[in-house]
């Protein structure tokens, strides 16, 4: 890689200056701003791949290549954040308005929940952060009535806690309905820990437990279990190559009927939540659930993903045990934890 630094009175300049010489293809790899014999001046760092004669991109290759231009996008996108962000100018907010959107912006709040804040924030002089936020992440708890489908879906990467959030979501259920009818479907048939731990509340709890592993013994299952109030699904976490659409698909989960809850830590790399997101968007009505809070020392990544996603926050799980360990996300609560890393039930 070429690489070269630019300098210049102002970002524009400096940006052509570096269009001008190495191209439409150049990298930004750091810019910074500094004070020289009392001048303002504009630095920027850029890069670009110099392709030799003998160095040809396989035709094949294009995942790789898609892989390789997303890092250089993302990289070239925190860049032009980072031009920015100057034009963010603290003093036009009230001073509670800045503590609060400099507070976010320490706890990782990502830059672009902090610009669109802002905006908001002009636009509605005099409104407190809380009221941008709350219009910005939506909340929506999980309750029989807010989720009013008849199969709950518990889905997430491995490790992020969705077999015991499923077993909590069934408990704190059958606390504030004890008549509850309620069963498990169990299609993650292949690894043992999630699949004893499942059987073993289930039958402590006097749940019903099944297992389905195609869709052939799903349509057996729900067909016997149609009468029952509720039944929540957890399924397998997702291998390369897999999405949710397709584990649906093979299950024969081709219904309406169905809300997706998909279970996240808030400590979670932001390219790999990504990522994450992508591979179990599917069009029906779906939550974050966010799982292991006691783990996490920041909460900011709870607004960049539900802000990015638009997806509903519905519930907030917490510590090691399966009773009191898990509430409804309420917008006092969700708050609380972003701002004083309150965690609920602490």
């Amino acid at each position: 890689m070429q690489v070269k630094t630019f300098t210049g009175s102002s970002s524009g300049e400096v940006l052509a200056q570096v269009k001008a010489e190495m191209g439409p293809d150049a990298v930004i790899l750091g810019n910074r701003t500094y004070r020289k014999n009392g001048v303002i001046c504009h630095e920027i760092t850029a890069g670009v791949e110099r392709q030799t004669r003998t160095q040809a991109p396989a035709e094949h290759d294009s995942f790789s290549g898609w892989g390789e231009w997303h890092k250089e996008w993302l990289q070239i996108k925190e860049q032009l954040f980072a031009l920015m962000k100057p034009a963010i100018q603290m003093s036009r907010l009230t001073p509670r308005q800045r503590v609060a959107l400099e507070y976010l912006q320490r706890e990782g709040v990502s830059d672009a929940v902090s610009l669109e804040l802002y905006k908001r924030l002009l636009a509605a002089p005099g409104s407190s952060v809380l009221e941008c936020l709350s219009e910005m992440v939506k909340i929506k708890p999980f309750s029989v009535s807010e989720w009013s489908q008849h199969i709950q879906l518990v889905t997430g990467p491995f490790g992020s806690g969705k077999t015991s959030t499923a077993l909590r979501f069934a408990l704190m259920l059958r606390k504030l309905n004890p008549g509850i009818r309620l069963a498990f479907i169990n299609t993650d048939c292949l690894r043992g820990n999630g699949r004893i731990l499942l059987r073993h509340w289930a039958e402590l709890s006097n749940f019903i437990y099944l297992e389905a592993s195609d869709s052939e013994a799903m349509h057996t299952i729900l067909t016997k279990a149609a009468g029952l109030d509720l039944i929540l699904i957890d399924t397998q976490a997702l291998i390369h190559g897999q999405d949710l659409p397709q584990i649906l698909t093979n299950l024969g989960l081709v219904t309406e009927d169905i809300a997706i809850h998909i279970t996240l830590p808030p400590f979670a790399n932001p390219v790999q939540t990504h990522a994450f997101l992508n591979r179990y968007k599917t069009g029906l009505p779906t939550s974050l659930v966010w799982t292991k809070l006691d783990e996490a020392v920041s909460f900011g990544n709870v607004v960049n993903v539900a802000y990015e996603s638009e997806l509903p926050i519905s519930a907030l799980s917490y510590g090691g045990e399966l009773q009191e360990s898990l509430c409804p996300a309420t917008e006092p609560l969700v708050w609380r934890l972003v701002f004083k890393r309150q965690i609920p039930g602490h």
